[in-house]
C-alpha cells in the first residue's frame, strides 16, 4: 500500500540516478582541480624543464609499479620493431676552462726577476733563462670617447677685399644616422643590442652609462632606438619580409606581450606578439617579429599574404586560414600536454609514461636523420623522408591505434584526456612531417627565439 504524499519507486530511482550523475561530475571536477592544482604548484616552484630523464621518473615508474589499482597495466604502447637501434647514452661534456679564441689579438705582458735574485740560492752563480710559463687571461675594456668633427672653412681673399659678397664653402661631413644627434652609428648599435639582444630595459642602460661618466638620460636613448627604427631598421625589416616570403618552410608562433600606455588601451588589455621564422637549414637565418592588438587570423594573413610553402605552427586555428600553405603541426606541443599530465599523477607512470616514450623513439629517429649520411646520389631531405617512412611512421600508427584505445578510458576533461584529444584531432598535422625530409618535426626551433624575446 502506498501512502500519500510519499514518492514512488520510479521516482526514487529517477532521484537516485540524478545523485549518482551529479556524483560523477563532481568527482570528475575534483580531479581535475587537484590536477590544476598539482600543476600550478609545479610550475611555481619546480623546474621547468620537459626532459623527460631516467632522473625524473625512475621513482615514478618504481610508483606505478607498486600500484595494485589495475586498468593500466594492459595499457602499454606496443611498438613495431623497424631494425631501429637503440642509441647509446652520449657521453657528457668534458669539464675544466675552454682555451681562450684563437682570432683575439694576444699582448703580451712580462714579469722578470730583478737582477738581485739572478743567481743561484745554493752556489751563488748567475743562471740561466730555461724557458717560460704563459698563462692567458680575458681582458676586456669599454672605453666612451667624443669625436670631434671638424669642418675646415674656405673663402677667397680677392673677393674679400673686393667683391660684395665673399663665399664660404665648409667640408661636407658624411651622413648621419641620425641628423641632430650626438650618438654615432657605432653608439646606436650599442644601445640597441644591449636593449633587443641582451634584454636590457633603457632605464638600466641610462644607469649603465651615468656609471661611466656620460649622462645619457632614459628619454634620449629612447629616441635613439625609435629614430633608428623609423629611419633605417622598417627598410631592413621590409627587405627580410620579402625574402622569407620566398622561403619554401616558415615557422609560426605567437606569445603575450604587455604594452604599458598604449593609445586607446588599457594597460591590462592582451598584445600578442607574432614570429616568424625560416628553416633551421637555412643558410640565412631570419627572425622577424611582428606586434599586434589582437590573436585573430587577420595578421598571418596579411603578414604571409599568398604564401605556398610550408608552415609551421601549433593547433591554433588562425594558421589554418592560409589557404595556400601545407601546415604542418608541432609535435612538441602534444609532447608537452602528456609531460604535464605525467606531473599531475601522484604515483606517476600509467599512460602519460607511456606516450612519453613514444614521443622518446620519435625523436631518437630525428637524431639518426640528422647524423645518417645520404646514399649516393640522394639528398638530405630524401634521406631524412626514407629514415622517417621506415622508422617513425610505424611507431605513429601503432601510437595513434593506442590512442584511440585508451580514448574512452580517461576522463575528458583530465590532462591526460586533454593531451589524446588534441593528438588525435591534429593527427593529420603532426604526421605530416613523414611525409617530407625538409619539414621540422616541431617548433621549438622558433620557440628558442621567442624566449629571447620575453626575455
Amino acid at each position: 500500500m502506498i501512502r500519500s504524499g510519499e514518492p514512488d519507486v520510479a521516482a526514487l530511482l529517477a532521484r537516485i540516478a540524478a545523485l549518482q550523475a551529479e556524483n560523477r561530475h563532481l568527482t570528475a571536477r575534483v580531479a581535475q582541480l587537484e590536477e590544476d592544482l598539482a600543476l600550478a604548484r609545479l610550475h611555481r616552484f619546480a623546474p621547468k624543464s620537459e626532459k623527460h630523464s631516467d632522473r625524473l621518473f625512475n621513482e615514478a615508474e618504481q610508483a606505478a609499479g607498486d600500484d595494485t589499482s589495475g586498468g593500466e597495466e594492459d595499457d602499454a604502447v606496443d611498438l613495431p620493431d623497424t631494425g631501429f637501434a637503440r642509441v647509446e647514452k652520449p657521453e657528457g661534456k668534458k669539464r675544466g676552462r675552454k682555451p681562450l679564441p684563437e682570432h683575439l689579438p694576444r699582448e703580451r705582458v712580462e714579469y722578470d726577476l730583478p737582477d738581485d735574485q739572478k743567481s743561484c740560492p745554493c752556489c751563488r752563480h748567475p743562471m740561466h733563462r730555461l724557458g717560460e710559463a704563459v698563462t692567458e687571461q680575458l681582458h676586456i675594456e669599454v672605453k666612451a670617447k667624443v669625436l670631434q668633427n671638424v669642418r675646415f672653412k674656405y673663402a677667397c681673399r680677392t673677393c674679400d677685399r673686393t667683391g660684395i659678397e665673399t663665399p664660404i664653402v665648409m667640408a661636407p661631413m658624411p651622413a648621419q644616422p641620425l641628423p641632430g644627434s650626438i650618438a654615432t652609428a657605432s653608439t646606436l648599435a650599442f644601445a640597441l643590442v644591449h636593449k633587443y639582444v641582451d634584454g636590457t630595459p633603457l632605464y638600466r642602460l641610462a644607469q649603465a652609462f651615468e656609471r661611466a661618466g656620460v649622462p645619457v638620460s632614459r628619454g634620449t636613448l629612447g629616441h635613439w632606438v625609435i629614430g633608428s627604427s623609423e629611419r633605417h631598421l622598417c627598410r631592413l625589416y621590409e627587405a627580410l619580409k620579402l625574402r622569407l616570403r620566398a622561403q619554401p618552410l616558415i615557422h609560426g608562433d605567437e606569445t603575450t606581450v604587455q604594452v604599458l600606455k598604449e593609445k586607446d588601451r588599457e594597460a591590462t588589455s592582451p598584445s600578442f606578439m607574432w614570429a616568424y621564422r625560416n628553416g633551421e637549414d637555412s643558410p640565412e637565418p631570419i627572425v622577424l617579429l611582428d606586434y599586434q592588438p589582437g590573436r585573430g587570423q587577420i595578421y598571418p594573413q596579411t603578414f604571409l599574404g599568398d604564401y605556398r610553402g610550408i608552415l609551421m605552427s601549433d593547433g591554433y586555428s588562425a594558421w589554418r586560414t592560409l589557404t595556400g600553405a601545407t601546415h604542418v603541426g608541432c609535435l612538441a606541443h602534444s609532447r608537452r600536454r602528456f609531460v604535464e599530465a605525467l606531473k599531475t599523477r601522484k604515483k606517476g607512470g600509467g599512460p602519460p609514461e607511456q606516450a612519453l616514450k613514444v614521443f622518446e623513439q620519435l625523436y631518437r629517429i630525428e637524431g639518426l636523420a640528422r647524423s645518417e649520411k645520404p646514399d649516393k646520389g640522394e639528398t638530405r631531405a630524401d634521406c631524412t623522408r626514407r629514415l622517417r617512412q621506415k622508422h617513425s611512421v610505424p611507431i605513429l600508427n601503432a601510437f595513434k591505434a593506442w590512442l584511440e584505445d585508451i580514448r574512452p578510458k580517461v576522463l575528458p576533461d583530465s590532462k591526460i584526456g586533454d593531451a589524446v584529444s588534441y593528438t588525435l584531432n591534429q593527427w593529420e598535422y603532426l604526421t605530416r612531417y613523414t611525409e617530407d625530409g625538409r619539414m621540422p618535426i616541431d617548433n621549438n626551433l622558433l620557440e628558442r627565439d621567442i624566449r629571447v624575446f620575453a626575455t
